[in-house]
């Protein structure tokens, strides 16, 4: 039977401002994290799909035993990537809106470290990271962790290839009496060999129901293509959600940067997300995409995590992923908060036998996605000509002589007329560009015939 957050042992200040932003119901993952860490002191390991609201889960207990009296850091949390420390970093401080006393900081890379020094030379309780700054921090003696009690490792799943060999240094720094709490949507043998090596014989271990809850909601398709037609197929099924809002995952940073090209070159309301981008372009996109300027962002695994974004209506697996738990993060960026979501996964006719892995191995079932025909796909790369023609700019540098010349041409034909003549042209040059060459001597010999 569902809990409220009332009955899970908060404080009165929290359940305030949760009521203020309209939190109401917590999620399984919250109703038996929340709980727990509140009223044991052994490690703990949640296993919950992402958009389930794990943030929450820890942070909210986290807050609560903050000791506000003591100004040394007390909680460390390690987060992948920089935009899920950023995230986590401002859920915190929503959640932290009645507690004044209360000091939050994030260091995460991708910008300069020395504001993050000048800020952790103040009183702070509680500290969200990266790894990477974290270790440039600690090796700079600009962070003091010796004396934490908590430390929280937020997708831990994808932190181990974040970390590589960074976590040795990092636990080094921290007490050994401290309370390691792991986060993760999946829990494959390198998170069970991270608990045995950093966390207590004595661990708390709990999921939520991975069906109900990490799937819920989510309609997986997949559609089988030719390499030569990969791209119009995906720009079909773009232009069948226009206006909706969407993530397409591939596999490396040039993908991400080849497609998110061919999509601006057909005027896709889209942007490019990877590692390699400054953290200031980054969080521009970001921006762009949370305020509904671009529709469609293009991403790699790793920049993708930590996006959690209303409203996304699809992903697209643009190329399948190498690992399960990678399907997993990709396809809870939609479908969140109780919403429905699309799932589709493009491959081509020698992936299709790892569709049922996927299935056996997450507890899911794929769909046919009806791949459009040729005469569909030639009409709609008609529909995004035209739109290119209709967001194309002005080009006032051409000369005046010049253009009424063309408007001379053009003037005695309707509106009307002028679509149906660049219609047939349109059509004219896109057969003649597919048509193969008919070599001359060839149309001979069948005349003589």
């Amino acid at each position: 039977m569902s809990k409220s957050f009332s009955e899970l042992g908060l404080s009165e200040s929290i359940l305030k401002t949760l009521n203020e932003l309209k939190i109401v119901e917590p999620t399984e993952i919250q109703q038996k994290a929340i709980p727990t860490l509140l009223s044991k002191s052994d490690d703990f390991v949640g296993i919950a799909k992402t958009g389930t609201g794990k943030t929450a889960a820890f942070g909210l207990p986290l807050l609560q035993l903050v000791d506000v009296e003591n100004n040394a850091i007390q909680a460390v949390i390690l987060a992948p990537t920089r935009e899920l420390g950023h995230q986590i970093f401002d859920n915190l401080n929503e959640f932290a809106k009645h507690l004044p006393k209360i000091s939050i900081a994030s260091v995460c890379g991708g910008i300069p470290i020395k504001p993050q020094m000048e800020r952790l030379s103040q009183t702070t309780h509680i500290v969200v990271a990266t790894p990477g700054r974290l270790i440039d921090l600690i090796n700079r003696k600009a962070i003091n962790v010796k004396n934490s009690k908590y430390l929280v490792l937020d997708e831990a799943d994808e932190m181990v290839s974040a970390l590589k060999d960074g976590l040795d240094s990092i636990v080094d720094e921290l007490p050994k009496q401290r309370r390691t709490i792991l986060f993760s949507a999946t829990l494959p043998g390198t998170i069970k060999q991270l608990v045995q090596n950093y966390m207590s014989k004595h661990v708390t271990q709990v999921s939520a129901d991975m069906e109900t809850v990490g799937h819920k909601g989510i309609d997986h398709q997949y559609v089988v293509v030719e390499p030569i037609e990969k791209l119009n197929v995906l720009m079909h099924f773009l232009n069948s959600k226009e206006a909706q809002r969407g993530i397409i995952f591939c596999k490396t940073k040039a993908a991400v940067n080849k497609l998110a090209k061919n999509l601006a070159i057909n005027k896709f309301s889209s942007g490019a997300l990877h590692g390699s981008l400054t953290q200031g372009i980054r969080d521009r996109i970001m921006e762009q995409f949370r305020a509904g300027h671009i529709n469609i962002l293009v991403a790699t695994d790793l920049a993708a995590r930590g996006i959690d974004v209303k409203d996304v209506s699809f992903v697209v697996n643009y190329h399948l992923p190498d690992v399960y738990e990678a399907y997993v993060h990709r396809s809870g960026r939609t479908a969140r908060a109780g919403a429905k979501g699309l799932a589709l996964t493009v491959i081509q006719e020698d992936e299709a036998f790892e569709i049922p892995d996927f299935e056996d191995e997450l507890g899911i079932e794929f769909k046919k996605y009806i791949k459009p025909n040729s005469q569909s796909i030639e009409e709609n790369n008609g529909v995004l000509w035209a739109k290119q023609i209709f967001k194309t700019k002005p080009n006032h540098d051409l000369s005046l002589e010049f253009k009424n010349s063309i408007k001379t041409i053009f003037h005695h034909l309707t509106k009307d007329e002028l679509i149906e003549k660049m219609l047939a042209n349109y059509v004219l040059q896109n057969t003649n560009l597919n048509s193969p060459k008919e070599h001359k001597s060839g149309k001979k010999k069948n005349k003589l015939k």
